[in-house]
């Protein structure tokens, strides 16, 4: 690499630090608090970065300050700086982990989360193995209490159900959904495409034809959302998605009763290792952006 004097400045990871704690926060004060400064150091490294920028990033109001289309812009990039920065640094300074994790969770689950957390994983810990294991919710709730899995994805959609100990990583809404031009959503009885016993969409939706009287035939039953996909692109059926996979050439049902949001959560197994522990992270940071 050729380094000239027209080379674009470097932007400092303690600033852009403090430019995230302020957009989080809403307030110069309380971001002080965080970053460990005053708030006449942090107004100042705003400033300066400001200048390096030649933008401004933050609106100040009465009581709050909130975030310029710029300043939203670079907030993006600096949490992604920031998190690459903490990867770069555990990577070196951490102790090198062995050992393996057994990690379940359901297909429909699995086929959004599983390639990008794993991939992120195996390149910070590569000595550590994962096996998967991809069953229904209650049978990976089963394993976690027999102490045959280290950590597991479940879905559900009722409450009082939830395990002791879980931890609640998202939730979305559940969405009747068919094949956009399809006839099937107009026959009666509808036909429907739902999972095996076990899976929390089938039930929600089971019990929401069932107290509406929506006469219904379960006209395709299979393991895994890929496979209700493939009935309704074929007419034969509509089912129950969340929202993030309605897409086309899917489209909401509207006339159906409504269902309800079914949450994803996480289950660990007591005195899991460390490997587990970090893997659960991941897990958990990815699901925030999902």
């Amino acid at each position: 690499m050729t380094y000239t004097k027209n080379m674009p400045p470097l932007l400092e990871l303690d600033v852009l630090r403090s430019f995230v704690a302020i957009a989080e926060c809403g307030s110069f004060s309380k971001a002080a608090l965080l970053v460990f400064r005053s708030p006449g150091a942090v107004s100042i490294q705003i400033k300066r970065l400001e200048e390096t920028l030649g933008q401004r990033l933050f609106i100040r109001e009465a009581r709050q300050v909130r975030l310029t289309q710029e300043g939203e812009t670079l907030l993006t990039f600096a949490r992604r700086l920031l998190k690459l920065n903490e990867e770069t640094v555990s990577h070196f300074l951490k102790p090198e982990l062995e050992g393996t994790v057994t990690f379940g969770l359901p297909n429909d689950v699995g086929t959004r989360i599983l390639p990008a957390v794993l991939a992120q994983f195996a390149r910070s810990h590569p000595a550590v193995s994962v096996n998967v294991e991809v069953r229904n919710s209650q049978e990976l709730i089963e394993k976690i209490q027999m102490k045959t899995l280290d950590v597991a994805l479940i879905t559900m959609d009722d409450a009082s159900q939830v395990p002791r100990h879980s931890q609640a990583l998202y939730s979305e809404p559940l969405l009747w959904t068919t094949c956009e031009s399809g006839l099937a959503a107009k026959q009666i009885p509808l036909p429907i495409a739902v999972a095996k016993p076990g899976c929390c969409w089938r039930k929600q939706a089971l019990d929401a034809l069932e107290k509406s009287e929506v006469a219904y035939r379960i006209a395709y039953t299979c393991d895994n959302c890929t496979s209700m996909k493939a009935a309704m692109e074929a007419d034969l059926a509509v089912a129950p998605l969340p929202r993030s996979l309605v897409k086309p050439p899917f489209v909401v049902v509207e006339h159906l009763p409504k269902l309800d949001d079914y949450q994803v959560l996480m289950l660990k197994k007591e005195n899991s290792g460390p490997a587990t522990n970090i893997l659960e992270a991941y897990i958990a940071a990815h699901c925030r952006d999902v």
